[in-house]
């Protein structure tokens, strides 16, 4: 099948010629004569899977048949759950709508919000943005979404992750009640079901990969390994092995600080990216990373979802997530577009839970192996010993802080909520 058989304009071929893609991805292949249709739909497809495009091409072409206004109203809303996301699919939308006349641009927090005020003044047909200042701008008076013709959420289980849900039904209530719906997410759990059925009308299911499932051509491998070997076994394997481009994920933001400086003072070149760095860092850390100057990125979850980074070869889970469908998301980076991948998993005792877990929601048994002079030697004791340890130090700094009545690590619930959506 071509691009050509889906019904898409010459602008848009023409788009599509320019970039290098002959055929369309399976998602492709569903969803754009569907949206064409103008049908709502409920979409499962991974990161890497095209389904940008999957959206994007329709969505222009829509737009371009209808006959321009002369304000420019935003008709076409594209809700992401972080900033790189929002940064990569209107960077699409511009490539892909080269050759029409339709204007796109993109707001998120982190950044000043004048230029993107300036933007939306001068009128916009696509509108890609991150929900927090979304409503942020909304609220300042500085655009109307009272034209939106059609929603599209991109990577709503993130969304959903990310505390996002009061942000998302207020901004659907900011909308038309008669508009095109599209949702696109990795998995289907039951609150995206739930979401689906407040405003989706009448939604065709459409999945490009079976749910919750690995993706294919990607080599597994686990080690079993004591926590406080970690740093240097991910050194002796990145060292050894010659690796120039590696993903490594952590837990928490402090960890990926702390990885990343241990790996600068091994002469591996690296840079962290989280929630807590500004978008101008982040930016940075992405661009070097994939230009080859930085070898080693070091990520949350969060700050990582969405990011594109073609033909990536490894993928390190420094510590394994406490969600399971978060690893298939991690380990989907690697393996894309045809390509072979890896993705090693560095397992102490006390992830051996989160190991069972995975093994079952991917449906299968991950062989562990072991390093020579990397051999485990932690017992439940050990690790017991530690958590209590952990337990008695988070005891003792929260009781220094309410003797001393500090309140600097405990901003209230109102200004944490802000906070984080303005980081967004």
């Amino acid at each position: 099948m071509s691009f050509k058989s889906l019904g898409l304009s010459n602008a848009l071929l023409k788009a599509i010629e320019k970039k290098g893609y002959e055929t369309p991805s399976v998602i492709q292949k569903k969803a754009i004569p569907l949206i064409l249709e103008g049908k709502d739909l409920l979409a499962s497809a991974q990161t890497g899977s095209g389904k940008t495009a999957g959206f994007a091409l329709p969505i222009l072409q829509i737009l371009n048949n209808e006959p321009p206004l002369r304000q420019r109203p935003v008709k076409a809303l594209i809700l992401t759950p972080t900033r790189e996301l929002a940064a990569q699919v209107q960077e699409e939308f511009k490539e892909y709508g080269e050759f029409t006349n339709l204007k796109s641009t993109v707001i998120f927090g982190g950044v000043g919000a004048n230029p993107q005020i300036r933007a939306l003044r001068n009128g916009v047909d696509i509108l890609v943005a991150t929900p927090g200042r979304l409503l942020d701008l909304y609220e300042q008076g500085a655009l109307s979404l009272s034209k939106v013709e059609v929603l599209v959420l991109d990577e709503a289980d993130r969304m959903l992750d990310m505390g996002f849900l009061r942000d998302i039904k207020k901004i659907l209530a900011l909308l038309p009640s008669k508009r095109q719906n599209l949702l696109f997410s990795a998995t289907f759990s039951k609150e995206i079901k739930a979401l689906a059925n407040d405003f989706l009308h009448h939604p065709v299911l459409v999945e490009a990969t079976p749910e919750n499932t690995t993706v294919e051509k990607i080599d597994q491998t686990v080690y079993r390994v004591d926590k406080t070997q970690k740093t240097d076994l991910t050194i002796k394997l990145i060292s050894e092995g010659n690796w120039k481009q590696v993903l490594i994920f952590t837990r928490t933001k402090h960890g990926a600080n702390r990885l990343s400086e241990k790996l600068e003072k091994a002469r591996i070149t690296s840079a962290a990216i989280h929630g807590n760095k500004s978008q101008g860092a982040r930016t940075r850390a992405l661009s070097g990373f994939k230009e080859g100057k930085v070898r080693v990125l070091v990520a949350t979850d969060i700050a990582a979802r969405g990011l594109d980074i073609p033909l990536l070869p490894h993928v390190i889970n420094y510590e394994l997530p406490n969600v399971p469908e978060d690893y298939v998301h991690r380990i989907g980076r690697t393996g894309r577009a045809g390509a072979s991948g890896e993705a090693l998993s560095l397992v102490s005792l006390d992830e051996v839970g989160y190991l069972r877990d995975i093994e079952k929601l991917i449906g299968e048994k991950l062989e562990a192996k072991t390093l020579p002079d990397f051999e485990p030697t932690e017992t439940m004791a050990d690790v017991k010993a530690a958590e209590e340890e952990k337990k008695r130090q988070k005891a003792q700094r929260h009781s220094r802080g309410r003797n001393t009545g500090e309140k600097a690590n405990s901003p209230s619930k109102k200004n944490r909520g802000n906070r984080s959506r303005r980081k967004r």
